[in-house]
């Protein structure tokens, strides 16, 4: 009789450990997870942390409330941070990333907003843009000034990765500057900023200016308009350390240094208005125009006038009034104005939808500075209520 050789498949059998174990550990991570303390705002990218969906039924079987569900667990699951930061070390070190999130890593631990192409439809806002600022300017001859800030990489272009392809932001400033220059006082910052550039003027991990970069701009505004600028002799500085900005947000890179913002700490009363339709307002509340309190909150910046509020009138120390339009980087800036005015309106289209006429009217301004940086102006959709007499739809 011939004897059977029976074959065992051992390796089918040895796999059930090892597939018992992945299920443990899943559904173990996945039960930890639910007893993990839920948090209302993710810190590290200034923003609220997604809540556990309400369950309906026909949010159910349209698909939503799963799509919800999917958020839910992805801004709520244990130790997320931690594992992203792991993450991005891990791309820097061993993949030698130099871009991350639409930022560039740079030399000397700079970071950079990417810009290599403006699409046309970023164009097409801009020149609505020009064209809004231009017509507004040409109704208030001999009132309005037109600052325009270059964005760090325009300041620094030595410090980019190397063979970084960015737009020619000199040659968009330029016509930029050229087609609102018509009707508007000009406040054309590169040479300055080129011959200072050794100074702290922009933040590295943020896409702001320094208050110091806000200063050496202001201190151009006041030769523009014959103004003596504040005094930093007059009064101590404050320093405030650990500052990550909304480019370490964006990529977590671990071996970046952390910011500091040195400030004057101006306590100027600051009224924050509730806007109710065009040239009305009530008033909201008045504090200083520096809120120390956000500088203890992962955004920091966000402690110049309070964040970017629709419409603030801030009582100053010196004669006459002006009107801020403005985006964020204004925010530090604003304060050295207080030493030249009496005061100085502060008007953030992201939250005031309607044109500024009435409010020019009613405030009676003497003068009209319009700041914004490169970037947000060339693709700011708000910007057209400028020149317009009325909310749009």
């Amino acid at each position: 009789m011939t004897d059977k050789v029976i074959y065992r498949k051992e390796g089918r059998r040895s796999g059930y450990p090892l597939l018992c174990t992945g299920l443990l550990l899943l559904i173990g991570v996945s039960v930890f997870n639910l007893f993990w303390p839920k948090r209302t705002q993710i810190e590290l990218e200034n923003r609220r942390a997604a809540q556990f969906p309400d369950f309906r039924l026909e949010d159910l079987l349209d698909g939503s409330w799963q799509s919800d569900f999917s958020r839910w667990m992805q801004d709520q699951f244990l130790l997320r941070d931690q594992w992203i930061n792991a993450q991005r070390a891990t791309d820097e070190i061993a993949f030698q990333k130099v871009e991350e999130g639409g930022i560039l890593l740079g030399k000397d631990r700079w970071m950079f907003t990417k810009l290599f192409t403006v699409p046309d439809s970023t164009l097409a806002q801009m020149n609505k843009n020009v064209e809004a600022v231009a017509d507004f300017a040409a109704n208030y001859p001999g009132k309005v000034t037109f600052l325009l800030a270059p964005s760090a990489s325009a300041i620094y272009p030595e410090e980019l990765p190397a063979g970084a392809p960015m737009i020619d932001e000199n040659a968009m400033l330029d016509d930029i500057f050229a087609r609102i220059g018509e009707s508007a006082a000009v406040l054309d910052l590169r040479d300055t900023f080129t011959a200072c550039k050794d100074e702290y003027l922009y933040f590295k991990t943020d896409h702001h200016w320094t208050p110091h970069g806000a200063y050496r701009a202001y201190e151009q505004f006041c030769a523009l308009k014959g103004l003596t600028p504040f005094d930093t002799s007059a009064q101590q500085p404050v320093t405030v350390s650990g500052f990550q900005g909304t480019h370490y947000s964006a990529t977590r890179l671990w071996n970046v240094e952390d910011d500091v913002i040195t400030y004057y700490p101006f306590e100027n009363p600051m009224t924050i208005y509730r806007i109710t339709g065009e040239a009305q307002y009530e008033p909201q509340t008045t504090e200083p125009l520096i809120n120390t309190d956000k500088f203890n909150t992962r955004d920091k910046y966000a402690a110049f006038l309070d964040g970017n509020n629709g419409y603030s009138v801030i009582e100053g120390n010196g004669t006459g009034s002006i009107l801020v339009v403005k985006d964020s980087y204004a925010n530090s800036f604003v304060p050295y104005l207080t030493q030249n005015y009496a005061k100085i309106g502060v008007v953030d289209f992201r939250n005031f939808k309607y044109g500024l006429d009435s409010t020019i009217e009613q405030e009676g301004y003497d003068e009209v500075l319009i700041l914004y940086n490169f970037q947000t102006f060339i693709a700011d959709t708000n910007l057209i209520y400028i020149s317009r007499p009325s909310t749009l739809s």
